[in-house]
């Protein structure tokens, strides 16, 4: 997606062959700065303190760490080390556990000298699927707003989404966002109501900063109007992602996502989730039960991080300081409340049955 009229992909290999390049999500919307990940600490640390965030983009990231490690120490304790720290970084998001898997696997039988090539090889190739995988959703996601559309004349199709889901959580494109910008580019009026998404504000700071750069029209909203728009006939459809969606459909994305989905639910308004194959977890069946929550810094709650009058970035203290802090940072929308998941092979039901139909090969190995 384009940057002041430049692609850029979120991640990708710099000219130098060894060191990773990626946005620092941290400073934006006020600042775009590319930083290089030149260590398995630097990938650690990348991941920890979300200067990459969204499943896809972890994934992505963890696998260059992985190439990052092996240069580093490609001893079978070095492989098993790199692995163990990446795993550690953030408990909910399944993307993960998937590259890691996917990079060891790949390495493991190389003898040491070529593991790093074949980990940074994987890697790209990760990167590049995550691209086409991110597409083919925005594809079938297009249809939707596409069939809302003709009912709708000249008046822009109004989408509503919550937290990023946008190309800066994948390597390109997005989940949520990439129907929208797949119909935008289509000239179909599309407009977008992007909640803030507290406690990081990663609606308001990240996905109304892309969906600027692209041009694609849109509001920044509180969280709580959310229902307030759907009850007056403001949203047509909501389309948000997911860290981890179960084998039954249930899905678990930022928190807030399950109170946009009642809302939904009780205006009749249409509650799609985007996701990339790798974000499906086939282990596990019942989100509520199996879907580890990470419990993140009570700062993110207590703090909130903008420009200052000097045009400086600062953090200001808005909690009484003694008072304590709970921040989940995920919740789960049963499957029951979702009118569809949008994958790379299409729309399926939030269902095993429907899951199935989309990918029989994961139901013939369980």
């Amino acid at each position: 997606m384009n940057v002041a009229g430049i692609p850029y992909r979120t991640i990708r290999l710099h000219a130098d062959g060894a060191s990773v390049e990626v946005i620092d999500q941290t400073l934006l919307p006020h600042e775009f700065r590319l930083v290089h990940l030149r260590t398995l600490e630097d990938a650690v640390r990348a991941i920890a303190d979300m200067v990459v965030r969204g499943a896809p983009l972890i994934g992505a990231t963890a696998a260059y760490g992985m190439a990052l490690a092996l240069r580093q120490d490609a001893s079978d304790t070095g492989l098993a080390r790199a692995h163990a720290h990446l795993l550690a970084t953030r408990p909910t998001a399944i993307n993960l556990r998937w590259a890691l898997d996917e990079i060891h696997a790949a390495t493991v039988h190389v003898p040491p000298a070529q593991r790093a090539t074949a980990a940074y090889r994987r890697a790209a190739q990760i990167c590049d699927e995550d691209v086409a995988l991110c597409a083919a959703i925005g594809e079938h996601g297009k249809r939707i707003i596409e069939e809302i559309a003709k009912h709708k004349g000249s008046s822009p199709v109004n989408v509503l989404t919550h937290c990023n889901a946008g190309w800066l959580a994948t390597v390109d494109w997005g989940t949520a966002l990439a129907p929208v910008y797949k119909a935008h580019d289509a000239g179909i009026p599309v407009h977008v109501w992007a909640e803030e998404t507290r406690p990081r504000n990663q609606g308001a700071s990240l996905t109304a900063w892309e969906l600027g750069q692209h041009g694609v029209p849109h509001h920044v909203i509180v969280d709580n109007a959310g229902g307030h728009l759907m009850q007056h006939g403001a949203v047509d459809v909501c389309f948000v992602g997911t860290d981890r969606t179960t084998a039954e459909g249930d899905v678990c994305n930022k928190i807030g996502t399950y109170l946009k989905a009642l809302a939904a639910h009780d205006c009749k308004v249409p509650f799609y989730v985007c996701l990339p194959s790798p974000s499906i977890d086939w282990t596990i069946r019942d989100g509520m039960a199996e879907i580890p929550i990470e419990e993140r810094s009570a700062d993110e709650v207590r703090l909130m991080r903008g420009l200052g009058p000097e045009g400086k970035l600062t953090s200001v203290l808005i909690t009484p300081p003694n008072s304590p802090v709970a921040n989940p940072g995920f919740d789960v929308t049963p499957a029951r409340l979702v009118s569809g998941l949008v994958t790379e092979r299409g729309v399926c039901a939030a269902s095993a049955n429907g899951l199935a139909q989309l990918f029989p090969e994961r139901v013939s190995h369980k």
